[in-house]
């Protein structure tokens, strides 16, 4: 079976993508069989694109993104409006067979870690039945600290285990005293390591944040 990472973000719109995509795109220059995937997308399908040409085309679309709803919204929400169930049973099964045939998943979560997939499920159960180590992308703004502990806080409850941070600098944010000063306090208050950061515009994961990932691949 292959190892793998959840990926969860603070909100939705905070560079969870852009991370995940870069990290499948080192991983897999570095001989590392990796391969993205984003269980549920709702709206439209970017993110699965983005993840599908970084995981260098080796799955079909449907394998990267086996779940689409066409409405903007948290998948509970956009399962309503649609009027048909979401479909969980097949973003499992397709996690667990391409588990089989690759050595490394990036799972990138829709939204945030208690977004509502059903009435009964939240996306946060539903990465915890998946077993992987959780890395939490937050965006280097104003309220990235309450944000990043509150989460933090939700995947200890859930019972995954946080292996950590990524500071993710948007690019509308300008820098300010929050956003210079969040990863020292962070480091200072949190229990878990802040891996690094990165920036909308960088085409590269940094050196310094693929070595402290790639741990989760042996």
């Amino acid at each position: 079976m292959a190892s793998g990472v959840f990926i969860t973000g603070t909100d939705t719109g905070v560079g969870k993508t852009h991370f995940s995509s870069l990290l499948v795109r080192a991983l897999r220059s570095h001989g590392i069989d990796a391969v993205g995937v984003k269980p549920f997308c709702c709206g439209d399908r970017l993110d699965a694109d983005q993840l599908h040409a970084a995981s260098g085309g080796v799955l079909s679309p449907a394998e990267v993104n086996p779940v689409w709803l066409r409405v903007p919204a948290s998948p509970y929400t956009a399962s309503l409006v649609e009027n048909r169930p979401l479909d969980v049973a097949t973003a499992a099964d397709t996690i667990k067979n391409l588990s089989g045939r690759h050595a490394f998943l990036v799972i990138e979560g829709v939204g945030g870690w208690r977004v509502p997939l059903t009435r009964e499920l939240c996306m946060s159960q539903f990465a915890s039945t998946l077993g992987f180590p959780v890395v939490l992308v937050a965006a280097n703004r104003l309220g990235a600290i309450n944000h990043t502990q509150l989460t933090l806080d939700s995947i200890r409850t859930s019972g995954a285990e946080s292996f950590g941070v990524i500071l993710n600098q948007p690019v509308s944010s300008s820098e300010d005293t929050a956003t210079i000063t969040n990863r020292a306090v962070l480091e200072d208050l949190l229990s878990v390591p802040i891996l690094g950061e990165i920036a909308y515009q960088c085409t590269e994961l940094p050196a310094a944040v693929l070595e402290r990932v790639l741990p989760l691949t042996h």
